[in-house]
């Protein structure tokens, strides 16, 4: 088990993530005690996506090449068509991801976001939920979709938009505090 106050969680974005996924989600986990560090591909600032318009900037604490998935207990993945997109193509982000999930630690992907989780080859078998679009995607890729605020399926937690943060961030702490998950790799 781990506390979440002692817990080290990494948030992995890049420009066009959805502003309050990623900013609710990162403020409500330091608010409970995690340390929390964002990556981004070159580690500089990158811009958010507000309500069909760009954001504002969010500083970057490390390049996602410089991440390593055994000094953190979870990894959280806003959303934002662009940033998710943009994302699936860069081969250090999935790579990231797959350690994470070979590794047991908790992935939680909300909106556009578990598009990254397919790419890792994390979906086949799990139940997930997601931003609609998506819903397709995650089938073929052998997913179990589900229209819910939070899914969970052994320490994979999915979410669907920004009105689910709270229950996003709830799950997350839930699920760090019950520790490594053991899962097959992808």
């Amino acid at each position: 088990m781990t506390d979440i106050a002692k817990s080290t969680i990494l948030v992995m974005a890049t420009h066009g993530f959805e502003q309050s996924e990623l900013e609710s989600a990162r403020d409500q986990l330091l608010r409970a005690g995690a340390s929390v560090y964002v990556a981004s591909p070159d580690g500089q600032p990158i811009r958010g996506w507000h309500n069909g318009n760009w954001g504002e900037d969010v500083s970057a604490d490390l390049r996602i090449s410089d991440a390593q998935a055994a000094r953190f207990d979870a990894l959280v993945l806003p959303g934002g068509q662009l940033n998710s997109d943009s994302l699936r193509l860069d081969d250090e982000a999935i790579a990231l991801i797959r350690d994470f999930v070979s590794m047991g630690r908790t992935v939680a992907a909300i909106c556009h976001a578990p598009w990254l989780l397919i790419d890792a080859a994390a979906v086949e078998g799990r139940t997930i939920t997601s931003w609609p679009s998506l819903r397709r995607d995650l089938e073929n890729a052998g997913a179990k979709v589900v229209e819910a605020q939070v899914a969970t399926d052994n320490g994979i937690v999915t979410s669907r938009k920004p009105e689910d943060i709270d229950a996003f961030v709830a799950k997350i702490i839930e699920e760090i505090e019950t520790g490594p998950h053991h899962r097959d790799a992808a």
